[in-house]
């Protein structure tokens, strides 16, 4: 009896530090039609992503002391020695973690710390949701929720649970359903089926509405997941209306781009390019530091879901970017205007790393795609660019899933 016991002990021990289901590397084969970069070899591109990671994890993802139940608390910084965390970049930091581990043996206590501390920050509209940024333990910006930050931290909890199943101290799964539960009921237009830009958007306010969305919100690939995850049918509407109002910007772009902040997407109406100063700055109208992730979104969609309208607003934005930069990717600029005119004249991988992955969907664009590739897997800037340069090397390796 007591030897069974003991076995018994050891085993459920054995579960709850259970080995991730499915370990960096996994080197998909992505399927017909998708190309990663070719002039390296598979364990090159996995040793790139690991590289990558140790300096993002140094520099971002740092200690943030203790809840009340004395678990510890982790952190993605927002830029490095900063004191301020967003809801994005924890989003962020939690997808990447689960995706690195089996490489990473502390991926699972690092994961659960990150989730711990966005539970430790809750959005003062919508508890479901993290506060979009706190600094120096202070919830800040009037303590409400970012539609992408907790999306992103509702996928994170989706791979969690793939990992290592829900029967630990953190029924991932559970979690998982409580944050999109807050993300539908609370960031998702009762009647445009849009995002919001967060929980403190009111459905039928004046300036900011549901049919004011941020057109980055729009993350097909994660609204799929949540739809298979939760069994609500919503998240596919969500996505068709995303597809929608995207294909009818890209029409009335000459180079085929999107804008940061979106207005006027009432039924009846043409949604259109936000005014300048709409929300955060003098480009909320232009493909700007926000909509420079669309590319990579898009694709993601396209490449583990075969939606063909992804697709096609992906690759219609990797042909501007091949022509405008005449093949070399020092040219792709940080920001355009939606008639093709560059915003600023300096390379950053915010831009040219979610263009990458588009270009995994045209065998035809092998070359540029290994010369986007050659220029980003060894290039570092701030936390915003570092982390989608990460999460956009996981994919060109064939580790996102």
């Amino acid at each position: 009896m007591r030897r069974g016991l003991l076995l018994i002990v050891l085993l459920q021990g054995m579960a709850a530090g259970a080995s991730p289901a499915r370990p960096f590397p996994q080197s998909l084969d992505y399927g017909a039609g998708v190309i990663l970069p070719n002039q390296f070899s598979s364990p090159q591109l996995n040793q790139h992503v690991v590289d990558y990671y140790q300096a993002w994890k140094a520099d971002y993802l740092l200690a943030a002391g203790k809840n009340a139940a004395s678990h510890d608390l982790f952190r993605i910084a927002f830029g490095r020695g900063s004191s301020a965390t967003v809801s994005e970049g924890q989003g962020y930091g939690m997808v990447i973690v689960a995706l690195m581990a089996g490489y990473d043996p502390e991926a699972r206590f690092l994961f659960d710390g990150l989730w711990r501390y966005s539970r430790q920050y809750p959005s003062g509209i919508d508890e479901r949701l993290m506060s979009w940024k706190v600094e120096g333990n202070q919830r800040m910006g009037g303590n409400t929720a970012a539609f992408d930050g907790d999306a992103d931290i509702a996928y994170g909890l989706l791979l969690a649970s793939a990992q290592w199943g829900d029967n630990g101290e953190i029924d991932y799964g559970e979690a998982a359903n409580r944050v999109l539960s807050g993300l539908m009921e609370s960031s998702i237009g009762p009647d445009s089926r849009l995002p919001m830009m967060g929980d403190w958007v009111k459905p039928n306010g004046e300036i900011y509405n549901q049919y004011t969305p941020r057109a980055s919100d729009c993350m097909p690939g994660h609204f799929a997941a949540f739809g298979r995850h939760s069994g609500n049918l919503a998240w596919y509407s969500v996505a068709a209306a995303c597809e929608a109002m995207l294909k009818q910007l890209q029409d009335q772009s000459s180079a085929g781009l999107l804008p940061d902040f979106v207005v006027d997407c009432r039924p009846g109406d043409a949604c259109r390019a936000a005014p300048d100063g709409f929300l955060e700055d003098a480009t909320d109208g232009d493909y700007d530091y926000n909509a420079g992730r669309l590319p990579w979104r898009l694709a993601v969609d396209a490449i583990l879901n075969g939606r063909e309208g992804s697709r096609q607003l992906a690759k219609r934005m990797l042909d501007f970017f091949v022509a405008a930069s005449g093949g070399d990717p020092e040219n792709i600029a940080a920001g355009y205007t939606l008639d093709g005119k560059p915003v600023r004249n300096y390379f950053t991988p915010l831009f040219a790393a979610p263009v990458a992955v588009a270009a995994m969907l045209d065998p035809a664009r092998q070359s540029f795609l290994n010369a986007l590739y050659q220029r980003l897997y060894r290039e570092h800037g701030g936390y915003y660019e570092d982390s989608v340069n990460m999460l956009s090397l996981l994919v060109l390796s064939g580790n996102f899933w």
